[in-house]
């Protein structure tokens, strides 16, 4: 994927992990260019500052790197990380009006094929890193069912909870209304024998 990045400008990427995942922007898929490549670039030596923060906003990694780069970190809890990029533009704001690209690819599990170097291999070491690559998808496949399972526990955990207050509520309200429509009958059969006796 990719977005675009004004110069000064941080964007934030918003992704759900489970917990223990290794994460991983890829090198050759995390590149900056200018958003028109034809367009002359005023600073051809920009770069990016990524920050990755966990669910309670504290920072797991924060690195500054050049046009294209890896980087990589392991998250600690389960839930949504903020990615956030940032050019580390030395501009003045006034000047510093570029619009930027910034393509991105992440990879999550222990192991990613390189595909580049399985050519080279033989055909056994390409089996043993397909096979290590599934193993890795696997696990992050259980990881993630098990956090959707704890997602979809505490949901239905707080829907009971929710429709038992509605139903005291309810029974509430039925006892309330009873009470006043019974003293209200009482009181009007009381008016109607006193005007009857008069």
């Amino acid at each position: 994927m990719y977005f675009d990045l004004g110069e000064q400008e941080e964007k934030c990427i918003i992704d759900e992990f489970p917990e223990d995942m290794l994460v991983t922007g890829r090198s050759s898929y995390f590149l900056l260019e200018p958003w028109d490549v034809k367009a002359l670039s005023h600073s051809p030596h920009l770069g990016v500052t990524v920050t990755v923060k966990d669910p309670n906003f504290e920072v797991v990694m924060s690195k500054r790197y050049s046009k294209f780069g890896k980087f990589t970190f392991t998250s600690h809890d389960s839930g949504q990380h903020y990615l956030c990029f940032q050019t580390n533009s030395t501009r003045f704001s006034v000047f510093a009006g570029e619009r930027l690209k910034l393509h991105l690819d992440i990879q999550m599990g222990e192991h990613s094929i390189d595909r580049n170097t399985d050519k080279t291999k033989d055909n056994m070491e390409i089996l043993e890193n397909s096979l290590s690559h599934l193993r890795d998808q696997m696990v992050y496949i259980t990881k993630q069912q098990e956090y959707q399972r704890e997602k979809e526990e505490t949901f239905r955990q707080i829907s009971e909870d929710t429709n038992g207050k509605v139903l005291w509520w309810a029974v509430v309200q039925t006892s309330v209304l009873l009470a006043v429509g019974f003293w209200q009958m009482k009181k009007l059969k009381d008016f109607f024998i006193a005007k009857k006796l008069v």
